[in-house]
Parts: C-alpha cells; sequence; structure tokens
C-alpha cells in the first residue's frame, strides 16, 4: 500500500513579510489557483489517494492545513509538538504506518515546491516507488538547468543522463551545497543531479536505519503506543521534543547502503525558495518586470506584489517590492536568499506581531 508523507512544518522565512508563523509559504497561493500544500496532494492523486496522505506540520498552521485540505482525514494531519527536523519527523510517519499497515512504503514530499508538468513527475514517482516496495531506499534527483550552489546534489554513476528511468540507478554518493566552482563542474560532468528531498521507503526500512544510524531517537519512537491508542497523543508530546534535532539526509542517507535514485529530466521543478526563484516562475514584461499593477518607466528586472494597488516603478533595477498591511519589504533581487536575516532581526528586537 503507498502513502504519502508531507512535511509542512516550515515557516518559508524567506518569504516574509507574506510567510508568517500562522500563514506559511506553503499554505500561501503564489502560483495558479491553489495554495502550494494543496497543489502537492493534487498532482500525488493519481498514485496516493487522499485517505493515505499523512501531514506534519506545526500547530501554528495546522488548523488552517485542515481547512484548505478537507479530503484528507484531519486524524492525519498531525502538528509537531516540537521542531526536531526531517529525521524525527520520517521516523515518527514511519512508526505510525508500520503501526497500522506493517507493509506500508511511503513517499517523502515537501509541501512548498511547484512542478509544472505533473503527468511527468508522476512518471517518475512510479519506479521510486517500485524499488520502496522491494526494500531499497530511492530518492529523486532533478536534472540541473543550472549551477546552483542552494542545493545538495545526488551524484550518480559516470554515463547516467536525465531521463533514464523507468530504471532506477545506483548513488555514488550524496554532496553538499557547492561553491560556484564546483557546482559548475557537476554540472559539466552531467551525472549530478539536484537533491529534491522526495524519499521513497519501506516504514520497516526506515525504522531499522534509524535503530543503526540514529539509536537515541529510534529508542524513543519506539516506545510510543501505536496510533489508534488512545493514549498516543499525550506520549507523543512527551517524547518527540527528546528526539535529535537532524535531518534524515545527515542522519540516514548519506550512511546508508545501496541507496537507488531516479535521474528525472526537466518536469518544471523549483522549491520556490525565495522571492527570486518565484519571480523567475511568473509572467514578465518586455523589460523583465513582474506585478500585477505595474506602471514602469526606465526600469528593469523588478518582482512586485504590492495587492490591487498600483506601483510606479521610475529608474529602477533589480528589486524585490512586497508590500503587505503591516510590513514593506524592499530588497536587491540578488540577495533574496538573505530575506530570512531579516526575521531574525525582528526576533532579536521582540517584534512578534511581524512574525
Amino acid at each position: 500500500m503507498r502513502y504519502g508523507l508531507i512535511l509542512a512544518g516550515g515557516r518559508g522565512t524567506r518569504f516574509w513579510p507574506r510567510s508568517r508563523r500562522k500563514t506559511p509559504k506553503q499554505v500561501l497561493t503564489v502560483t495558479g489557483e491553489h495554495s502550494l500544500i494543496q497543489a502537492t496532494v493534487h498532482r500525488l492523486a493519481p498514485l496516493i489517494p487522499p485517505e493515505n496522505i499523512w501531514i506534519l506540520a506545526n500547530e501554528h498552521v495546522r488548523d488552517l492545513i485542515v481547512e484548505q485540505l478537507p479530503e484528507i482525514p484531519q486524524n492525519q494531519i498531525l502538528a509537531e509538538p516540537e521542531q526536531r527536523n526531517t529525521a524525527a519527523a520520517i521516523g515518527l510517519a514511519a512508526h505510525i504506518l508500520e503501526s497500522i499497515d506493517p507493509e506500508a512504503v511511503f513517499g517523502v514530499f515537501p509541501s512548498d515546491h511547484v512542478i509544472a508538468d505533473g503527468n511527468a513527475y508522476v512518471e517518475a514517482l512510479k519506479p521510486a516507488f517500485e524499488a520502496a516496495a522491494y526494500g531499497k531506499i530511492a530518492v529523486l534527483g532533478i536534472a540541473p538547468r543550472w549551477a546552483e550552489t542552494g542545493y545538495g546534489y545526488i551524484e550518480f554513476e559516470p554515463g547516467v543522463r536525465a531521463g533514464d528511468h523507468p530504471n532506477v540507478q545506483p548513488v555514488k554518493s550524496f554532496r553538499e551545497k557547492p561553491d560556484a566552482e564546483t557546482a559548475k563542474k557537476f554540472v559539466e560532468a552531467g551525472n549530478f543531479f539536484w537533491n529534491a528531498g522526495m524519499f521513497f521507503w519501506r516504514a520497516e526500512v526506515v525504522l531499522d536505519n534509524l535503530r543503526r544510524h540514529l539509536p537515541k531517537t529510534a529508542t524513543l519512537l519506539a516506545g510510543l503506543p501505536g496510533f489508534r491508542d488512545p493514549e498516543f497523543n499525550e506520549r507523543l508530546k512527551q517524547v518527540f521534543p527528546l528526539c535529535e534535532n537532524i535531518s534524515i539526509d545527515y542522519a540516514v542517507l548519506e550512511k546508508a547502503q545501496g541507496v537507488l535514485g531516479v535521474p528525472c529530466g526537466d518536469f518544471g521543478w523549483s522549491d520556490v525558495g525565495s522571492w527570486d526563484a518565484l519571480y523567475d516562475l511568473l509572467p514578465q514584461d518586455a523589460s523583465h518586470n513582474s506585478g500585477a499593477e505595474l506602471l514602469v518607466h526606465d526600469s528593469s528586472g523588478n518582482f512586485v506584489q504590492a495587492g490591487a494597488k498600483m506601483v510606479a516603478l521610475l529608474g529602477v533595477k533589480d528589486l524585490i517590492v512586497i508590500d503587505t498591511p503591516d510590513a514593506l519589504l524592499i530588497a536587491d533581487r540578488g540577495r533574496a536568499q538573505q530575506v530570512g536575516e531579516i526575521v531574525k532581526q525582528l526576533e532579536s528586537k521582540g517584534r512578534h506581531e511581524l512574525l
């Protein structure tokens, strides 16, 4: 039986001031008609029915996700008692799924990505789920479109090229976010793919690997009762905050043996990790400005979101302008990845009403 785990606990600080604790990026509509998490569920539907979807969020946003996704059983939209990174979250999901279906196979999916070609995406998931059903760990690799320094990379054997599925390929190594020169070499080599953060495995395989590589967290999760036990929620509140704060990549994937990967072609994947990444996805005028109500003179490369407000641009270049009722962001597009630093300043100043 296939299941999907959607991780929705992030805050999306680089999307401030629109992304806040109670309305983080994953519940915002940034492209199309649906929020990012709604789009995630919809594109998985050909392979995973809503009743087999599980979502891990945080307490600030859980109720809004329940509202946005009425097709998902409410008891399968869980609020983590405390954020403990992806190893604990995925281990918790594996414990829950094994307690209700010992044969469970599940994929892990971020809640805030954009994928343009849903059909090609679903075709890429099939061999990953097949490999997982046979007890393997499988990952998706996305063919790089440029030498990105903000992503980790999956290294396949030399000669592996995009679209070499339906057969999964052995993963040679996982590489951390590279510097610009190394990223360029990765792209030129042709067998390095972006790590999209999508993983596939049997629930028992996850738990076995946690016991081997992260025994403290594995022991804590093993002490939880089954999901349908009336004591489950109370015990979770006690146990989960004690789990180690580490990603599944560091804890398991980089140490596991025999990991397989799907070297995917271009199905229009983006992690929409910053305002600049969103700018690249949206329509632009002849001078590469993007925004709904713009009056432009001698200006280029600007991204503006100001609701229904008319915005006039005069002699400016490569700016991000995001206007909300209580905050205005003006930034150089080239520094979009640093918007999270503004959030840290707000936290240090105690401006919780803006978070």
